[in-house]
Parts: C-alpha cells; sequence; structure tokens
C-alpha cells in the first residue's frame, strides 16, 4: 500500500496515528483480506484491536456477507455453546424454541471472536472441529450441520502461556495463530498521543458547545510520558474530563483555553507503576522460534511445580521431639524458681557455677545422705531441701542403696 492509500483506510475507519508498527497491522490486515486464513490480533485492551477484522471483512470476498463479532468474555459459560452453536427447542430450561448460533447465522460471511482466551475447554474443542471441518452441532440435537465462515480471534491475553498452564488448547492456539497480527501500545506511540487528545478534545467540545482545549508544551510532555496502562480508551476518557472540567461555554470572547502541567496533573493517574502488572515490551530484531519458547514456559513450570511440592511437604512437615534423659526432667515440671526483681533484665550465665546449684548432675552420695540426715529421713523435706522432686530422690536412694534413716551422728 502506498502512503495514500494507508491514509484513506485510516480516514473510512476513523484511525488516527502514524507510527511505523500501526502502519504494518494495518497494511498486514490489507494483505490477508483476500484469503480465508484465520487471523489472530493481538494487543492490549484498549488499543483498537476491533478496527482490524473490520478492515479484513470489508476487503475480503465476503464483504457483502455478514459480520458479526462476539465478545467470549461477555457470555456465561452456561450458555457459550447455545450462542456459539444454537440450540434445539427443549434442550435447557429456558429454551422455548429453537434457536440460531453465530456460526450459523454468519455463514457464508465472517465471525469475529473477541477475548477467544476467556472460552471454556468443552468450547475451544467445538470450535476447533469448526475450523478444520465447517462442522458443528446445535446443544440438544444429534444432527451434524456445516457452516462456511471466516474467523478473526482477538486477545489481550498471552495465549501461549495459557497453553502451558493447561488452560487453551495448542491445537486450538496453531489453528487460530495463521496470520498473527499485533496492535501496538499506546505508550509505544508516542508521536500519535497528542494527537489522540486533539482529536477526543475536539470531537468532546463540539458535541457539548465548549471550549477547545489546548496544552502548553511542558503539558505535552508529561501527557506523552505517562505509561498509559488504559491506552486509547484512558486516552479518550482523560481528554473528556478535561475538556468538560476546564473549558468555558462558547462565547463571543472566549474559544478555546490553554492547560498547563499543573492543572494537566490533577487529572492524570499516579503513575505507581512498581505496583501494576506491565506487560513485557515487545523484542526488538527476531522473536524466538516457537521451540524455544516452548522450552523456556516448561522450564518455569517445572520450577513452579517444584516449588509447590515443597510448599505442600513444608505444610505437613511434624518438627521431631527431642527425647528426655532418663535421669531428668521436663524443665517445667516443679514449683519453679521466681526470679528477683533485681535479676529482671539481666543476661544469665548458665556455664557460671553458682554455690546453690544442685543439678542432678551434681548431686552426690554425700548430698542426699545429709538431706536425709537433717530431716530424720524425711524423703518429702529431703527432696525439697536438694532441690528435686521425691521421684527423682528414690531413684537416687537406689542407686546408692542409701536407708530411709540414717543413724545421725553425735
Amino acid at each position: 500500500m502506498d502512503s495514500q492509500d494507508l491514509q484513506r483506510l485510516k480516514n473510512k475507519y476513523d484511525i488516527i496515528g502514524n507510527n511505523a508498527a500501526l502502519n504494518r497491522a494495518l497494511e498486514t490486515a490489507v494483505a490477508v483480506a483476500p484469503t480465508d486464513l484465520t487471523v489472530l490480533v493481538t494487543g492490549e485492551s484498549g488499543v483498537g484491536k476491533e478496527n482490524i477484522p473490520k478492515i479484513i471483512h470489508h476487503n475480503s470476498l465476503r464483504k457483502n456477507s455478514k459480520y458479526f463479532a462476539v465478545n467470549c468474555g461477555a457470555i456465561p459459560q452456561g450458555t457459550i455453546d447455545s450462542e456459539l452453536f444454537g440450540h434445539e427447542k427443549g434442550s435447557f430450561t429456558g429454551a422455548i424454541e429453537t434457536r440460531k448460533g453465530y456460526f450459523e447465522e454468519a455463514n457464508g460471511g465472517t465471525l469475529f471472536l473477541d477475548e477467544v482466551g476467556e472460552l471454556p475447554l468443552a468450547s475451544q474443542a467445538k470450535l476447533l472441529r469448526v475450523l478444520q471441518s465447517g462442522e458443528y452441532i446445535k446443544v440438544g440435537s444429534s444432527k451434524v450441520e456445516k457452516t462456511d465462515v471466516r474467523v478473526i480471534a482477538a486477545t489481550n491475553s498471552n495465549l501461549f502461556y495459557a497453553v502451558g498452564k493447561g488452560k487453551f488448547r495448542e491445537d486450538l492456539y496453531y489453528r487460530l495463530n495463521a496470520i498473527q497480527i499485533l496492535m501496538p501500545a499506546l505508550r509505544d506511540r508516542k508521536e500519535d498521543i497528542y494527537l489522540f487528545f486533539r482529536k477526543f478534545t475536539s470531537d468532546f467540545s463540539e458535541k457539548y458547545g465548549m471550549g477547545k482545549v489546548t496544552l502548553t508544551n511542558e503539558a505535552i510532555d508529561l501527557l506523552i510520558n505517562y505509561r498509559w496502562p488504559g491506552n486509547i480508551r484512558q486516552l479518550k476518557n482523560l481528554a473528556e474530563t478535561v475538556t468538560a472540567l476546564e473549558s468555558e461555554r462558547l462565547t463571543p470572547t472566549s474559544e478555546r483555553c490553554v492547560v498547563d502541567a499543573d492543572t494537566l496533573g490533577k487529572y492524570m493517574p499516579k503513575d505507581e507503576s512498581a505496583l501494576l502488572p506491565v506487560v513485557a515490551k515487545e523484542m526488538r530484531g527476531d522473536p524466538l522460534p516457537d521451540s524455544e519458547r516452548q522450552m523456556i514456559i516448561k522450564a518455569i513450570l517445572d520450577l513452579k511445580q517444584e516449588v509447590d511440592n515443597l510448599k505442600a511437604r513444608m505444610e505437613t512437615w511434624v518438627p521431631p521431639v527431642p527425647a528426655l534423659k532418663p535421669a531428668d526432667e521436663p524443665d517445667w515440671q516443679g514449683p519453679g524458681a521466681p526470679v528477683p526483681s533485681v535479676e529482671v533484665g539481666k543476661i544469665l550465665d548458665i556455664h557460671k557455677e553458682e554455690p546453690r546449684t544442685l543439678s542432678l548432675q551434681k548431686i552426690s552420695k554425700e548430698v542426699i545422705m545429709k538431706a536425709l540426715e537433717m530431716h530424720d529421713g524425711n524423703r518429702k523435706l529431703a527432696a525439697k531441701e536438694v532441690g528435686i522432686s521425691e521421684r527423682t530422690l528414690y531413684r537416687w536412694i537406689d542407686k546408692y542403696r542409701l536407708s530411709d534413716k540414717p543413724e545421725k551422728k553425735n
């Protein structure tokens, strides 16, 4: 296409801009239009993907037949098959009559399936059959019917990644992806951003009789350097908001208002890009072959599976309980010794020997005998004197073969 033909195409479909990637997408659409190849239109939400299937249909041999656009993401999963393939009377609750589906209605024409990645797997299998053989079956019927429809699909998600996650059929992905047309994001079309702004403000001011908005150079810089995650749709909303709130009604002396960077900044959302998911920029140069991309996706999925398995094992892991020494008792048993107020906050040295420390390892035969002698063989009092339980004292008495009432020394 020469530049004049390209500009006439843009004027016909109200397409703005001179970006090279945009021009390449439009030229590809016109080039594949005479064929019946399936086309997959990709790009972020709000970049204007809906123009491509219209261009293809109106420049194809099917231009005099019907054209339907279906948003697959807006149809409930329970009724998507009925919408696409039709249903028989009484096939489900509410089916009071036989209904044609889009594939039957669009026979001989073009069917645009927007957000095709939202189709459930069962519907994907039926779509694949239509694409391969032109055959389909209505809901509630057993009769195979034929249709001749050219399908153009669009998505703002990564279908190749969805294939790796098992959410999209691989065979359907390659069937739809015979020709891929990428619509560039607005942040990659900086030279077109101010053109869009002027177009939207001009249309809005003319429609509602308001003064036109003009930006200062600093305001233009602010406009084109914003990342525009909502793309053209977001820019249009901002342009109309600024026009409505900043311009004045047309008067004989005032037809235009100037908006500076500070004023425009009040309407610009904060660019908290660190908190938002960002679609990776288109790689420059030759794209990765499908085989290498598949290997990368598989490696990522395998790594995720290993992480999930490790997390599952950690959730069920129970730490082992250390065994107590036979001669010891748990620290929490016994009355315990209160900490003097003067000692609170100090660091205790567990290796420093204190005069009255009577651990089980340091108790000797003489200490046991002395305690029993002091309390006239009363084991309870002797155990309390030493600082151990009666049960432990019994074990030590048996070990040293001590009598219950040792003779007192004169």
